[in-house]
């Protein structure tokens, strides 16, 4: 959803266009240098269940979406995502960029839907699934609770 926030822009009046404070190859640069796997959020999901004494599997080839921790014998995967790569209502990360909307908007609507895809088709198969946000992964105490209950231990 777009936003009607108001924006300062290159003289500081408000409503003007936004302007972007570095040029479009850094950018471009930046937004390539982005990982899908292994980021900080996933690293401290997984280095948790570890502690807790659970084994899984990364990225496993053969499941809808490629969950980034499965669990074959419980029938559990764990998805940690991004929380403006896959906008989590409500929260201030998910904002939409206001430069390029035409770009941004369905880019990031095409994410949900094939988050939601992914989901539906892993609990056709019979799995279960835990989505956990990057913002959820601050509050160490909620997460492990959330974690612990879903892997039934």
């Amino acid at each position: 959803m777009l936003r009607d926030w108001p924006t300062a822009g290159a003289r500081g009046r408000l409503g003007t266009t936004p302007v972007d404070t570095i040029s479009s190859a850094r950018r471009s640069e930046n937004m390539r240098r982005i990982k899908s796997k292994g980021m900080k959020p996933e690293l401290i999901v997984r280095t948790m269940v570890h502690r807790m004494g659970y084994r899984y599997r990364l990225h496993s080839q053969d499941l809808p979406g490629k969950p980034d921790l499965v669990f074959r014998t419980r029938k559990k995967a764990i998805e940690v995502r991004g929380c403006f790569w896959h906008q989590h209502r409500r929260c201030p990360e998910a904002h939409i960029p206001q430069s390029r909307t035409n770009y941004w908007l369905p880019k990031l609507a095409r994410n949900r839907h094939r988050d939601k895809a992914n989901c539906r088709r892993l609990r056709a198969l019979g799995w279960s699934v835990l989505v956990v946000w990057e913002c959820e992964v601050d509050v160490a105490k909620h997460l492990s609770t959330k974690l612990r209950k879903f892997l039934g231990r």
